[in-house]
C-alpha cells in the first residue's frame, strides 16, 4: 500500500525539504505541496491523501483552521507541524482533530516513521511538545470549562478502558491491568474511540479529562501521558 501525503508550509525550502525526504520512500507518494491552509484543504479535497502535514501557521488560513476543515469533510489525518515555543494553540489544533505534532526540526526517520503510524491509527508528539503539553493541559481551566461526551453509551470494562487510555497507559500497560490479553484491549479501544467518535488516542485522553474521568495532575508517573503519546505504540490502536 502507498501512503498518499500532502505537505502544506509556506517556507518553500522546508515544504520542499519534507516533500523530498517522504518521496525517497518506497511506500509514500508526496501528491501534493501546498504554500498555505487554503491551498492545502483545496488538496486534500482534490487528491484525498491518507496524511496531510500542516504547517501550524500560514497566510490565508493556519494549521488549526485548515485541520478543522479537514477532520471535519475527510478521513485525512492530520499532523501539525510546529516550533512549540512559538505556538499557543496546541490544544486548539488537538481539538480540530490532528493525530500529532511534529516538530520542525525532526530528524529525516522520525518525519517518516510519523507518517507511518498516525496512518497505522496511532498518534504521536514530539517528546519535548508532549511534555510541554501535558504540563499546559492540566494547569488550565479548560477543561472544567469543556463539555464531554455522553460514555453512557460505553459498557463498564470500556469506561475503564478509557480511564487507563487517560492515565497515557499503553496497550500492554493497559491489558496487565485489566489482565486481559492485547487483542482484547485493542478492541475495547477500539469501541471506546467509535462509540464515542473519536479520532484516536489523543481524543480518548481528551475525552477522558473533559469528562472528569481523569483529574487534572493525575496522569504523571512512568505511565503518564507524556510518555504515551510521546511514544505511540506499533501495534495499532
Amino acid at each position: 500500500m502507498t501512503i498518499r501525503v500532502v505537505v502544506a508550509d509556506d517556507q518553500e525550502l522546508v515544504r520542499s525539504g519534507f516533500a523530498m525526504i517522504l518521496s525517497a520512500q518506497p511506500d509514500i507518494e508526496v501528491v501534493a505541496e501546498a504554500g498555505d491552509g487554503v491551498e492545502a484543504v483545496e488538496a486534500v479535497r482534490r487528491y484525498a491523501p491518507d496524511v496531510v502535514l500542516l504547517d501550524i501557521r500560514m497566510p490565508r488560513m493556519d494549521g488549526i483552521q485548515a485541520a478543522r476543515v479537514v477532520c471535519a469533510e475527510s478521513a485525512t489525518k492530520v499532523v501539525i507541524l510546529t516550533t512549540f515555543d512559538q505556538d499557543d494553540y496546541v490544544y486548539e489544533a488537538l481539538h480540530a482533530g490532528a493525530s500529532g505534532f511534529l516538530l520542525k526540526d525532526v530528524r529525516r526517520d522520525d518525519l517518516v516513521h510519523a507518517v507511518r503510524v498516525v496512518v497505522a491509527g496511532d498518534s504521536l508528539l514530539a517528546p519535548s511538545v508532549a511534555r510541554r503539553l501535558v504540563a499546559d493541559f492540566t494547569s488550565r481551566g479548560v477543561v472544567a470549562a469543556a463539555a464531554g461526551p455522553d460514555l453512557s453509551v460505553l459498557t463498564a470494562r470500556e469506561r475503564e478502558t478509557l480511564v487507563l487510555l487517560g492515565r497515557g497507559l499503553s496497550n500492554p500497560e493497559i491489558a496487565a491491568e485489566l489482565m486481559v490479553s492485547e487483542h482484547t484491549v485493542k478492541t475495547h479501544v477500539s469501541n471506546v474511540l467509535s462509540k464515542l467518535g473519536l479520532r484516536d488516542r489523543i481524543q480518548a485522553v481528551i475525552c477522558a479529562y473533559e469528562s472528569g474521568l481523569i483529574a487534572p495532575g493525575s496522569a504523571d508517573g512512568p505511565g503518564g501521558l507524556g510518555a504515551a503519546v510521546g511514544a505511540p505504540s506499533r501495534g495499532g490502536v
